[in-house]
């Protein structure tokens, strides 16, 4: 046992060490511009203070950004789709597996799930013992289930999901414009240090080297960005790219999509101002999703709870199916 501690505790700590790595070549990237360039080598007062001024707010935007996608905790369903004490010793206490299987589809009845699993079978975590939410999936190194989960990333330690998927696509879209910032305006003094217009000194080292560690950076998140831009479009987490949501008539990789705005706006919200702020603006709770094809006033498993989201719009090729209650559990880890 204390061993296990040790290790769980070893490895939260070398979590962190992406994280640091990060923070690191940042800080020694503020020191370069700031001291080596701005202030040791530019000499023009008026470009030195418009340089400034640029990098600085790039910079506060991207460790807003950065720390928001770090410390804001993922989401983990609600108590309504835990088993409650009495369901719990009850599933526990029956011997046969069909009687489990029916006491979790009971409880399933008064839930909005839709997804299954591949099987068809509702979803159920044994380990944190709830029915999963449409898009939720277990996170093995966070050990909960995160709602509509997208990836657990390295690089920010934590798990990317429902309450901070936006300020992940914002640290990332705020980390382009640094290091494009950088790249643009170091590329001339590069150069006339590469030709030796400038003295050698220990800007010139660190000219040298911003210039290189901004294109490499840029040119690793454009490619990231640029697949994050496409799953919003599509309304996909990463998960669900590799893996379609199962719904009861089978998988539906656009089961979630409801339109190029309608996407955006589950996302970043209905307030565009704010699309672009390090605020949590997405719409919903995350244990609900508007779907292409299902009207949430046809489901009977809505049928005696509160209002769970809002409503979903109605589709012209009808209904999935999605309300058959006649299904199977599987038990996931």
């Amino acid at each position: 046992m204390a061993l296990s501690r040790g290790l769980r505790c070893c490895q939260r700590i070398f979590s962190w060490i992406p994280v640091v790595i990060i923070s690191s070549v940042v800080l020694w990237s503020y020191y370069a511009y700031v001291f080596e360039l701005c202030l040791f080598t530019l000499s023009n007062n008026l470009e030195k203070v418009l340089y400034l001024l640029v990098f600085h707010v790039c910079f506060v935007m991207f460790c807003w950004t950065y720390w928001k996608a770090i410390f804001t905790p993922p989401s983990s369903p609600s108590k309504k789709f835990q088993l409650s004490y009495t369901d719990k010793e009850r599933y526990e206490m029956e011997e046969r597996p069909e009687m489990q299987k029916q006491i979790l589809v009971d409880i399933a009845k008064k839930l909005p799930v839709f997804t299954r699993a591949a099987s068809g079978a509702i979803r159920f975590c044994d380990r944190c013992q709830l029915i999963k939410p449409d898009r939720c999936h277990h996170c093995s190194v966070c050990e909960t289930c995160v709602l509509k989960m997208d990836h657990h990333c390295p690089w920010v330690n934590n798990c990317v999901g429902f309450s901070n998927y936006k300020f992940f696509l914002l640290f990332l879209l705020y980390s382009m414009l640094y290091c494009v910032f950088i790249a643009s305006t170091v590329f001339q003094y590069f150069l006339k240090f590469w030709v030796g217009e400038l003295p050698n000194g220990p800007a010139k080292f660190h000219v040298l080297f911003l210039l290189f560690v901004a294109l490499m950076f840029f040119v690793s998140l454009m490619f990231l960005f640029g697949y994050h831009c496409w799953l919003v479009a599509k309304n996909r987490s990463t998960l669900e790219a590799f893996s379609a949501p199962v719904f009861q008539n089978g998988p539906d990789r656009n089961g979630f999509n409801i339109g190029l705005h309608g996407n955006l706006q589950q996302v970043f919200g209905d307030n565009k101002k704010l699309w672009f702020v390090p605020l949590f603006t997405s719409l919903g709770d995350g244990h609900y999703f508007p779907m292409r094809s299902v009207c949430e006033s046809q489901n009977p498993l809505l049928a005696d709870e509160e209002k769970w989201g809002e409503e979903c719009g109605s589709d012209e090729e009808g209904s999935d199916g999605l309300c058959d209650p006649s299904v199977t559990i599987e038990i996931e880890s």
